[in-house]
C-alpha cells in the first residue's frame, strides 16, 4: 500500500505533484502518440494521459494495448482540466500494466438478466459501487444508533424448528433427517433475550419463501431486529422513526455525491429528517383511501397499490397501527379498547416505495397466544418454549424488524430492490 494514494485523493493534491495509484481500466481510447485511460479504484475514476514521449516504450505499447478492467499501476504528475471527470487528470510517466484483461462481456445497454447473470462483474459498476458503500455506512449506522440507546447485540439461530410469519413462506432445511427452516425473523428467540439483556437487536439474513417476481421482493435478505422490555406500542414506533432518521443523516454526511449519482437528491431526504413524521391508524388508513374511491373493507391487510395510494398524502415515512386482529400474526395482541384491532404497526415510505419496517407490542396472555395459534393452524406443541416466556416471569415489551433493502432502495431512489444486495436470491435466481 506504501507509495499509491487513492483517486479520491487527487482532488487534494497540488499542480504538477507526483502522485502514485493502482486500480482497473474503466474507460480507453487512443489516437496516434496518446492514450487516453480512465482508471478506477474503490474510491473513485480519474482522466490519465499516456503520452509517447513521456513513457518507456513498454509502458506506452500497454496503454494502448490494455482493455477495459486491465490492471494497472501508474505514476505521473497531476494537473487540473476541468473537462476531466473530477476536474484532474494525471500525465502518466510510469504505465505499468500487472494484469491484461480479455474482452469484457458487459458493454452498454445490456439487458437486466443479462446483469444478474453475470453479477460477479457487474458488482463493479458505478452505480452498484455507490449502493454498497451506502449499504456499508447504513449498517455500520444501525449498529451505532442501537448502542449509542444501550441495547445489546444478540445471535439467534438462522435453522429454527418454531416461526413466527407462518408457513407459507418457509424454506425447508433437512437436519440430519429431521425437519427445520431457515429463519423467517429472529422475533421469537430475541423475546427470549430481553429477559436476560432487557434490550437487544440484531442485523441478519433472512428467509422468505414468497413466490413473487415483483421489484419489491427478495428470498433472501437482512433485517435489523430489536425487541425491548417495557416498550408499549408507542414507544416503539417512535423509536423505529428515530432510528430510520439516524441512518438517513449518517448517509447524508458521507454519501451525497454518490446520491447525486443514483438520481437521489440529497436535499430531499435532509428535509424529511426535519420534519416530523406522522402516525395514524389503520382505520383512518381506509378512510384516506376511501376519498380517493378506493373502498378496502376493514379486515383486508393492505396491498402495494394501496400502500402507494395513501403514500401519495405524505412528503415524508408514515406509521400505519392497529391493524385488524384477525388479518395479524399470533404474537400481535388485541388492543383492550378494540379488540378488532391488533397493537401493531408498518412503516410506510414515500415514493411509492411502500412498507420498510413492521413490528408490534407482543401478547403476554398465554391463552390469548395458544388460541391464535390454534386459530391459524399451529401446532401449539411446537411452541412450548416460546409459551415458556409467559409462564415465567413475563414481561410487557414491543420490537420491529427493519427491512435493510427496502430503506436502502427507498433512500437511493432504486427502480429494484434486487440492486440493494450483492446477489439478489429470488424465486428464479440463485446464480451466482
Amino acid at each position: 500500500m506504501q507509495g499509491y494514494q487513492k483517486i479520491s485523493e487527487m482532488l487534494n493534491k497540488e499542480e504538477g505533484q507526483e502522485v502514485n495509484i493502482r486500480g482497473w481500466i474503466y474507460r480507453t481510447r487512443s489516437s496516434g502518440k496518446l492514450a487516453f485511460v480512465s482508471v478506477r479504484d474503490e474510491s473513485g475514476i480519474i482522466q490519465v494521459i499516456a503520452e509517447k514521449e513521456n513513457l518507456p516504450e513498454e509502458d506506452f505499447k500497454s496503454a494502448r494495448k490494455a482493455l477495459i478492467e486491465s490492471l494497472v499501476e501508474i505514476g505521473g504528475n497531476i494537473y487540473k482540466d476541468e473537462r476531466a471527470p473530477g476536474g484532474r487528470e494525471i500525465h502518466a510517466t510510469k504505465f505499468h500494466v500487472l494484469q491484461f484483461a480479455e474482452d469484457f462481456p458487459i458493454t452498454k445497454d445490456q439487458s437486466t438478466e443479462f446483469l444478474l447473470d453475470n453479477r460477479h462483474l457487474w458488482l463493479r459498476s458505478r452505480k452498484l459501487t455507490a449502493v454498497m458503500k451506502i449499504r456499508s455506512t447504513m449498517i455500520g449506522a444501525i449498529h451505532e444508533f442501537f448502542r449509542s440507546h444501550d441495547f445489546y447485540e444478540f445471535h439467534p439461530p438462522i435453522l429454527q424448528p418454531s416461526q413466527c410469519e407462518g408457513g407459507s413462506t418457509l424454506f425447508e432445511v433437512n437436519f440430519y433427517g429431521d425437519k427445520t427452516y431457515l429463519s423467517q425473523s429472529w422475533q421469537l428467540y430475541a423475546e427470549a433475550a430481553i429477559f436476560a439483556l432487557g434490550n437487544v437487536y440484531d442485523v441478519a439474513p433472512t428467509f422468505r419463501a414468497e413466490k413473487s417476481k415483483t421489484s419489491r421482493h427478495l428470498s433472501e435478505f437482512w433485517m435489523a431486529e430489536m425487541e425491548a422490555a417495557w416498550f408499549d406500542l408507542k414507544d416503539v414506533t417512535e423509536f423505529a422513526k428515530k432510528e430510520s432518521k439516524f441512518i438517513i443523516e449518517k448517509i447524508l454526511e458521507k454519501h451525497e455525491e454518490d446520491l447525486k449519482f443514483l438520481g437521489r437528491d440529497p436535499e430531499t431526504l435532509r428535509k424529511m429528517t426535519e420534519k416530523t413524521w406522522p402516525t395514524i391508524k389503520y382505520r383512518e388508513a381506509l378512510a384516506i383511501l376511501k376519498e380517493d374511491g378506493m373502498d378496502v373493507p376493514f379486515g383486508k391487510d393492505l396491498r402495494t397499490i394501496e400502500e402507494q395510494k395513501i403514500m401519495e398524502h405524505f412528503d415524508t415515512p408514515v406509521v400505519v397501527t392497529h391493524y385488524p386482529k384477525e388479518a395479524m400474526a399470533f404474537y400481535k395482541p388485541s388492543d383492550p379498547e378494540h379488540p378488532d384491532e391488533a397493537l401493531c404497526f408498518d412503516m410506510l415510505a414515500p415514493e411509492g416505495y411502500g412498507e420498510m419496517v413492521g413490528g408490534s407490542q407482543r401478547s403476554t396472555d398465554i391463552n390469548e397466544l395458544m388460541n391464535s395459534l390454534k386459530k391459524q393452524g399451529e401446532d401449539v406443541k411446537r411452541y412450548e418454549w416460546y409459551l415458556d416466556l409467559r409462564r415465567y416471569g413475563s414481561v410487557p415489551h414491543s420490537g420491529y424488524g427493519l427491512g435493510v433493502e427496502r430503506v436502502l432502495a427507498w433512500i437511493c431512489k432504486l427502480d429494484s430492490i434486487k440492486d440493494t444486495i450483492p446477489f439478489p436470491r429470488t424465486m428464479n435466481r440463485k446464480y451466482p
